[in-house]
């Protein structure tokens, strides 16, 4: 996608539809009793066939290659399991809205693996009527979280807090850690949804859509260093490296398009560390 193209997505981002609607959910009446919606059966099944596609197992036989550590040729790559939701910390949350559940759904993810056993994450989002892969990362964060997460707290929320690259579940009142990053910020034994809520809307509360740190550029705009190659080849699969201080929670990422903008290295969108070995 060029850069016009994204400009455009932004714009349907900023002013679009909300991610229930953008992912095909129900959009029953979210509360932070009840969480955010999960995506229905249908969704599931249109993200599982969209990763997949022959067209995006070819992509991902490139972004495999990518080091040189398999041929494009011997890649391989298939897709493992089905495709789960992945909710991200919500504005709306860290800014006390009445009612706001503590993360918001933002795309679908799908695990895939290659012959040499290399593992990425697919994320796919609704467009239109069809659904699509719009970012490729490396490793398996995603599903992996997703299954920890129900395995340490059954029906509790897996979310990610991309500001600092942790990983939790909410289990009824409390906010639990599922890695490193994680249990720094709210202890091996986690902490209360309450407590939790004022450590965000301390780190976070200025750095909301519409703040000045937003209208000041820093939450927002592209990333004007030109993507590697290799990325770029596999759909712009690239890793924004913020501090906490520099990353502000933002309404882009969870409309339809979310994942592209992230693909496409918009700072402050819904940045991401950038990825390495998984912290557990």
């Amino acid at each position: 996608m060029n850069r016009e193209l994204a400009r455009r997505l932004l714009k349907a981002a900023v002013a679009g539809s909300a991610a229930t609607l953008a992912l095909g959910l129900a959009a029953p009446a979210a509360s932070a009793d009840s969480g955010p919606g999960a995506p229905s059966a249908a969704s599931r099944d249109a993200a599982h066939k969209a990763a997949a596609a022959p067209g995006t197992l070819d992509t991902l036989s490139r972004f495999f290659a990518r080091e040189g550590a398999v041929t494009r040729a011997a890649a391989d790559p298939r897709v493992q399991g089905d495709a789960v939701p992945v909710y991200y910390l919500s504005p709306d949350f860290v800014a006390g809205k009445k009612g706001a559940p503590i993360a918001r759904l933002e795309f679908l993810a799908s695990k895939a693996v290659s012959s040499d056993g290399q593992e990425a994450s697919l994320w796919t989002v609704e467009q239109g009527s069809s659904w699509q892969v719009v970012n490729i990362a490396t490793g398996d964060d995603e599903t992996h979280y997703a299954r920890v997460g129900a395995e340490k707290a059954p029906g509790g929320t897996v979310f990610h807090e991309p500001q600092i690259n942790a990983w939790y579940v909410r289990d009824h009142a409390r906010v639990l850690p599922l890695d490193k990053d994680a249990v720094r910020a709210v202890g091996a034994e986690g902490t209360s949804v309450a407590a939790y809520r004022k450590r965000v809307q301390k780190e976070y509360g200025d750095k909301l859509p519409g703040s000045a740190y937003e209208k000041s550029g820093k939450a927002g705009g592209f990333a004007e260093q030109p993507a590697p190659a290799a990325d770029k080849a596999a759909t712009g699969a690239q890793d924004q490296a913020a501090s906490s201080s520099q990353v502000p929670v933002t309404v882009a990422s969870s409309v339809a398009g979310a994942g592209a903008l992230v693909a496409l290295g918009l700072s402050g969108a819904a940045a991401l560390r950038r990825r390495g070995r998984r912290q557990v």
